[in-house]
């Protein structure tokens, strides 16, 4: 195996970059591989094109005479660029995407007239067997129905020479089976619940939109040494490894020049990116050796998610064509940076106004702090959900470490925003005097923008941010689907809002106040009963801990304990008021998260015991064994006399010794947790063992392993160290 480690050392030394040009410019190519506007145009009717319109602008139903001419214009645009077969994309609870492939080719009864068929059947609904997805107990193993149903608000895309159709995935019985039906209903109701209040402002919006702007983190390693490593290809991270003397200390790498086969790889990503009508806009060199990050122009969210699933598929298929393994685990080396998702999410209404965006006369600030307040007032309320959101035993490895946010959940504002908000806890219960009216409009609202604009302050240990014109979500992990964390935010937004509008129209009708006074008044007591929330200090110090107990704030360091709150009664009377999951979907969706913790900690259990007694202890003994004979032949020249010639390698061979046989207890014993976690019949309970019982001895082992990489001759040792997989441009 040492024969390995070297070889793929060899062959990613000598690497060269792969040759890449870009096509043409980035405007001229955006979107050629997308049935956006401009396709459907030339290839639909114009009533099918409104019909699109119609569904994607105000979710009006599209019926069947129009879908058969909206898959005939879709399938002529995909066979003009050379398509072979369709699918529907969707994305199941497994945390990845899925797509059957069929091919446009049919043939009549008796195999002639051979034709390319595509109908608006096929298009709106297929049936794929779901007996094998996630489903937490919502349909029986038996049972392998399950439909997928055409998504209009995210358009149908060319990949290779599949078209692909977004699509929603629903059980037979109506259940949601997937991430995107909890998301649109969501941004459903934050539409409906933020106009209402938008209202107050501006009679004129008809339509909110939530935005999202997500910050993919992620590593390249070269994918003969990521093959080499077992755990990395099966976990994706690193389960042994000693720390390489240089990693990120000496900030060098964070914003530096890109290396040259990551920029080309980027190239390459950045055109298929073009192609697939993904905005991509922004790259650059983390703060970890070999750490990079891309970001693109801020979306509507429901098409924000599915480009960023798309585009995880995608980075993985070009880092082949550059002989690259793509990282998206959070934690891949212990010891440097982890890898984060930020979610930077705004709303904007159909006037074109960001609603979080201070703008230049008081009532439209007045406006951004409704706003900005009752989002404050939700992350208060559900803190503990919104944790939940983002928890899996990946991310567990990141969260409060190495520049990543804290499990505690905190909204950070700046200190002028803080002054502002101190101002408005001021205000007079009830009716507002003219002069105390005018001179919160003047001199706090109507300076607002002003006081944002040398707000530069910012708090990277912060779970949630606001940073100028958007909140930022900096706790969802590399890895994840950024639709957990967008369906549980605009969720308990939507239904803040809901109850504002309730609380400002009750002041207005029975207390006979101004709209502006009730505004106030309720935006007021929202300042004081959220003021736990709000910190602006050191996230990772062991000060905020004990402070945040003390506020009552939450601090589900693993995941089991976090997801509870998922199916909480507050989480399932919320979802169901709101109209996004019944009981039965947010249960389902608890189960499978404890499922999929469950599982990775077990694969990662096995896969550590794996690597520690067929590839670390007989690499040991191998050298513990060249020592020996090293003794035996000082002894055998110089008689007594070795016993003072040989003291070192006699202690090494003791200290190997002593790693040998704690690393084969610590695995005996760690499997024996597992053998008892696995006769536990309940998720939860299991999840916990698991968390509890099993996980803490990957540390032990882990220690045990990495003292001998230091003892044994690197010539022998099998294991890509962590200095080659991180420092190997």
């Amino acid at each position: 195996m040492s024969t390995l480690r070297f070889q793929a050392l060899k062959e990613a030394s000598t690497r060269k970059p792969v040759q890449f040009e870009e096509t043409d410019r980035k405007s001229t190519i955006f979107g050629s591989n997308v049935f956006n506007e401009k396709a459907m145009k030339q290839y639909l009717t114009s009533d099918a094109f409104k019909g699109v319109q119609g569904a994607v602008q105000h979710g009006t139903k599209i019926d069947r005479k129009l879908a058969d001419y909206i898959a005939m214009g879709m399938k002529e645009w995909a066979l003009s660029k050379g398509v072979t077969h369709y699918t529907h994309w969707f994305q199941p609870l497994t945390g990845s995407t899925a797509e059957k492939h069929d091919a446009f080719f049919e043939t009549s009864y008796d195999g002639s007239d051979p034709v390319e068929k595509f109908g608006g059947g096929q298009l709106v609904q297929q049936e794929p067997d779901a007996s094998s997805f996630p489903n937490g107990g919502i349909r029986n193993t038996f049972e392998a129905r399950g439909y997928t149903a055409w998504d209009p608000t995210s358009p149908a895309f060319i990949y290779g020479t599949t078209l692909c159709i977004p699509t929603v995935f629903i059980s037979y019985t109506g259940e949601a089976l997937d991430n995107k039906i909890p998301l649109l209903r969501a941004l459903s109701a934050m539409d409906e619940a933020a106009t209402d209040v938008c209202k107050y402002f501006d009679k004129n919006v008809k339509k909110v939109t939530a935005t999202l702007g997500w910050e993919q983190e992620y590593f390249l390693v070269d994918s003969a040494l990521a093959n080499s490593r077992p755990d990395l290809m099966m976990t994706g991270r690193t389960l042994l490894g000693h720390t390489s003397a240089k990693g990120q200390q000496l900030d060098d790498h964070y914003f530096g020049s890109i290396p040259t086969r990551a920029l080309t790889y980027m190239r390459d990503l950045e055109q298929e990116c073009m192609l697939l009508g993904i905005p991509v806009k922004t790259r650059h060199n983390e703060v970890a050796p070999n750490q990079f990050e891309l970001a693109p122009i801020f979306e509507e969210t429901n098409l924000a998610v599915d480009h960023n699933c798309l585009l995880m598929d995608v980075m993985q298929k070009v880092g082949e064509r550059h002989d690259l393994k793509v990282l998206l685990h959070e934690k891949p080396f212990k010891g440097v940076n982890g890898s984060g998702k930020h979610n930077n999410w705004s709303l904007a209404t159909d006037t074109g106004v960001n609603l979080l965006s201070p703008s230049k006369t008081p009532m439209s600030n007045l406006q951004f702090l409704a706003f900005f307040i009752n989002t404050i007032k939700a992350v208060n309320d559900y803190e503990a959900l919104l944790r939940g959101a983002i928890a899996t035993a990946s991310n567990d490895h990141r969260l409060g470490a190495n520049e990543a946010p804290p499990a505690i959940i905190s909204v950070f504002i700046g200190e002028q925003l803080t002054k502002v908000l101190a101002e408005l806890e001021g205000v007079t219960n009830g009716k507002l005097s003219p002069e105390e009216k005018t001179d919160l409009k003047l001199n706090v609202v109507g300076k607002i923008p002003d006081v944002l604009l040398d707000n530069t302050d910012r708090n990277r240990t912060s779970p949630f941010a606001f940073t100028g014109n958007k909140f930022e979500f900096r706790a969802v992990g590399s890895s994840a689907n950024c639709s957990n964390a967008m369906t549980t935010l605009n969720t308990i937004v939507a239904k803040q809002l809901k109850d504002f509008k309730i609380e400002v129209d009750a002041l207005i009708e029975k207390n006979d106040m101004k709209k502006d006074d009730a505004i106030f008044n309720v935006l007021r007591e929202y300042i004081k009963v959220s003021k736990k929330i709000l910190f602006e200090g050191d996230g990772y110090s062991e000060a905020w801990e004990i402070e945040a107990a003390k506020r009552g704030l939450s601090n589900f360091k693993t995941t089991p304990e976090a997801l509870k709150a998922r199916a909480s009664k507050q989480a399932l009377d919320l979802f169901s008021e709101m109209g996004i999951m019944n009981h039965i979907e947010v249960e389902a969706r608890y189960e499978i998260e404890l499922e999929e913790y469950t599982k990775k900690i077990q694969i990662e259990g096995r896969v550590l015991g794996d690597l520690s007694i067929n590839h670390v202890i007989p690499t040991a003994i191998r050298y513990q064994n060249t020592l020996i004979e090293n003794v035996k032949g000082l002894k055998d020249i110089f008689g007594e006399e070795f016993k003072t010639l040989a003291k070192e390698q006699i202690s090494i061979i003791r200290e190997i010794s002593g790693h040998i046989e704690g690393i084969n207890s610590k695995v005996d014993e760690m499997t024996n947790e597992r053998k008892k976690a696995n006769h536990l019949t309940d998720a939860q309970a299991m999840a916990e063992a698991y968390c509890n019982n099993v996980k803490p001895y990957f540390e032990e082992i882990r220690n045990h392993c990495d003292k001998l990489e230091l003892l044994v001759d690197d010539q022998i040792w099998t294991l890509t160290k962590y200095r080659e997989l991180l420092l190997t441009k």
